[in-house]
């Protein structure tokens, strides 16, 4: 196929990166600490760690997970929110050989006991705050060592007032009994007395199981391999070359970073670029997320719609001083022309969306850094990556034409934890991996995603996609957040029904059926308005449209 996205790349990025450079993201990290080591890495709640104390800290935890006799390959389960115990886990488990299995902290117990039962987890180290979650269901899984962390772990004396508002002001820290655990710095000192063993790790080792699909179905385990892994870190630098040099660069990380997205974009890629990143441990705080705001000289922030939003709607976001921000990356969910619209009003810089999936590590399609303007694009194929927009009989449509957005490239991950019949339904012959979002490749090789193939809305065999709705929605002043569904409907199959969260609270229906009328033409506009205090989301904030659906259902089936 003609790679057409070449004549539009930014000039200084190649058309094709070495997924074979390193052996290891190990390896990655070993040369960061060399060349970097007197740079902040990590900042969270007042303390910054050095490339030097990361490397000590995972070192030490490294060697005492190895002390522990487990076999190379075996999995880490790490469950806890952004801390920076995190990246110390996460090298420190992947420089000893083995592989990290991230766990959203937010889980309930029959969640939780879903993923250490299928990954085989058999060490987890988890936040004290969730203790009680793990306490319900560890008997049931292969867990035989458990690490507990708590949220001043590492923030030396401010850490003793730290967790004593936990755990007795706030009261944050539900009861739970852990029996045989070990506190987080007892593992590190234990740790500290032992060496760590070097274990030959290769590009086909798994690095990371990372679990996706809970929202759609049962939570399955993506084999990313450290050839993935690497490739990814390759091509995410390779795209930010041309704008970041080789200064140090202070990062915004207020998405989990036990999702994809943060993983590789935070943690991973300014780990091998000598960044710092700030870790943001409760970014729905939005006032406390803005107040550390004006603690640094930020140059870059990552996150989603929501967040971005979110921050908008504070006044003090605006009193920030932006002055160094080179650039803002939206991911995760599709990035309303509204917000970014006044992104760009507040910030001075236009809101850059890429684009990826947990399975493809997840970066596939990124906008160049220095776009004058909010594109709508996901972007163009990053290096060593193809796109090819597939047709219902599998083959590839020319350019311009509508279907399913299909990805090959030293990203994609193996395939499926244990689950072959489901690989080879997402990966074809060929190495594309089959996205379910529908959308097609403009002349210039712009990707554009129209939605999901599930949340189509079919109105008398008409596409209805909720993502263009919601833009035009999202647009009115007057509306923070909202939501498209289909709904049935006897003469039509199906008809689109929108949920609003207020932003003015006199905004009334009959205004926004005005509104849907002036942009949207008559079976894309909503049949049925409700208007909610929130909305359904998941854990990095993206609206969820299947507890919609979900509670749409039920509430038919209840009426009939």
């Amino acid at each position: 196929m003609e790679k057409v996205w070449l004549k539009s790349y930014p000039k200084g990025v190649p058309a094709e990166i070495d997924a074979n450079r390193y052996k290891s993201v190990g390896a990655v990290f070993d040369e960061s600490v060399q060349k970097y080591a007197e740079r902040p890495a990590y900042h969270n709640m007042g303390r910054t760690i050095t490339f030097r104390e990361l490397e000590k800290h995972s070192r030490d935890f490294g060697a005492w997970l190895q002390s522990m006799g487990l076999a190379k390959g075996a999995r880490v389960a790490l469950m806890m929110p952004n801390v920076l115990q995190y990246p110390v886990c996460i090298f420190g488990a992947l420089r000893a050989g083995y592989t990290v299995v991230n766990v959203n902290p937010l889980y309930t117990p029959r969640e939780l006991e879903h993923q250490l039962k299928d990954s085989g987890a058999e060490v987890i180290v988890i936040l004290e705050n969730f203790g009680t979650t793990l306490q319900q269901i560890v008997k049931n899984t292969s867990v035989k060592h458990i690490v507990v962390a708590s949220l001043g772990d590492m923030l030396g004396l401010k850490g003793v007032i730290v967790n004593f508002v936990v755990r007795h002001v706030k009261k944050m820290v539900p009861a739970y009994d852990l029996p045989g655990s070990i506190r987080f710095n007892v593992a590190l000192a234990q740790g500290a007395q032992r060496e760590l063993k070097r274990v030959e790790i290769g590009p086909d080792d798994i690095a990371f199981l990372q679990y996706t699909g809970g929202t759609t179905g049962v939570a399955k385990g993506a084999m990313l391999l450290h050839r993935n892994i690497i490739a990814n870190l390759e091509q995410t630098s390779a795209w930010f070359a041309p704008v970041l040099g080789d200064e140090s660069i202070t990062v915004i990380a207020p998405l989990p970073l036990y999702h994809i997205f943060c993983l590789t974009a935070n943690c991973l890629v300014f780990m091998k670029l000598g960044g710092c990143n700030v870790l943001i441990t409760n970014p729905r705080d939005i006032p406390g997320f803005v107040k550390e705001l004006t603690k640094h000289k930020f140059n870059a922030i990552t996150g989603v719609n929501t967040l971005f939003n979110g921050l908008l709607n504070d006044p003090d976001f605006a009193k920030l001083d932006f002055s160094n921000l080179k650039f803002s990356i939206g991911g995760g969910m599709a990035v309303q022309k509204a917000v970014a619209e006044r992104w760009k009003q507040v910030t001075g810089k236009v809101l850059v969306e890429g684009y990826g999936l947990t399975e493809t590590s997840p970066v596939a399609t990124a906008n160049p850094l220095d776009l004058a303007e909010y594109s709508g694009a996901i972007g163009l194929p990053v290096p060593s990556t193809e796109v090819a927009i597939k047709g219902e009989d599998g083959q590839a449509l020319p350019l311009n034409e509508v279907g399913e957005i299909c990805i090959k490239g030293p990203q994609v991950m193996k395939g499926y934890w244990q689950r072959p019949e489901d690989t080879a339904k997402s990966i074809d012959k060929d190495g594309y991996f089959a996205t379910g979002d529908i959308g097609y490749m403009d002349d210039k090789g712009y990707v554009r995603i129209v939605d999901r193939k599930k949340d189509m809305v079919l109105v008398s065999g008409f596409n209805v996609y909720p993502n263009e709705v919601e833009g035009v929605v999202a647009a009115h002043p007057a509306v923070l957040e909202c939501a498209v569904i289909g709904v049935p409907d006897e003469k039509s199959g199906e008809v689109v029904k929108l949920f609003v969260v207020r932003k003015d609270a006199t905004l009334t229906e009959a205004v926004l059926r005005k509104h849907c009328e002036e942009h949207l033409t008559g079976y894309k506009r909503p049949r049925f308005i409700e208007f909610r205090d929130e909305l359904p989301k998941t854990n990095v904030g993206k609206i969820l449209r299947r507890a919609l659906r979900d509670e749409e259902l039920a509430k038919r089936k209840k009426a009939a």
